[in-house]
């Protein structure tokens, strides 16, 4: 809790966190919405994919850490979500021309993205394709870009053998994969509902 609350959210961002309550979508809990932000400015992230808007709460701290010239496309199939989104980019005075809201499922929109052409990639959104939004992500990404994927440790269901419900599970292999995959450098952080980093070799 002390590592959730260490930074302090603003205005915007609670905001945000509000609307995201009222659609029924879960936002980034702080302390992941602050590991994003250093994430995106370690990387000088000037392109990147999230897969999930929501509210636009994970979308507000990638765009803080991001350059000023960086460019977020973001990607969400319900068009409130976006609109919600939209408001919170308004309300933090972004531009236009760093946001790109892409409405339709994520599945179809990524193998559209070209090829080592992002410098990060957060994956957020129905667990149930994890498997094929990380396989997508990693070759979306750059040489030395990032990956991040969001509710790693699913309700701290993850690191319990005895848990072996269809979300948990494929949650469990995502992680595995992501783990012995060469291409990858990675390391799970306990933050929030747990991180899953990886830097792209």
């Amino acid at each position: 809790m002390y590592c959730e609350e260490f930074l302090e959210e603003d205005d915007v961002v609670q905001r945000a966190r509000e609307r995201a309550s009222h659609l029924g979508c879960t936002p980034v809990l702080p302390g992941t919405g602050a590991a994003l932000r250093v994430l995106a400015a370690v990387a000088q992230a000037r392109a990147v994919v999230e897969v999930g808007t929501g509210a636009g709460v994970a979308s507000l701290y990638l765009l803080r850490g991001m350059p000023a010239d960086g460019v977020l496309t973001t990607i969400d199939h319900e068009l409130e979500h976006q609109r919600a989104a939209k408001e919170a980019f308004a309300e933090e005075g972004v531009r236009s021309t760093r946001t790109r809201a892409i409405s339709g499922r994520a599945m179809d929109v990524l193998p559209r993205l070209t090829d080592g052409g992002y410098d990060m990639v957060v994956v957020d959104a129905d667990v149930e394709n994890y498997p094929g939004y990380v396989e997508q992500a990693v070759r979306l990404l750059r040489r030395g870009g990032v990956l991040a994927v969001d509710d790693a440790l699913w309700h701290d269901r993850v690191a319990d053998p005895a848990r072996r419900d269809e979300a948990t599970t494929t949650v469990r292999d995502v992680g595995r994969h992501v783990r012995s995959d060469d291409r990858l450098v990675p390391a799970l952080l306990p933050t929030g509902e747990g991180l899953l980093v990886a830097v792209r070799r």
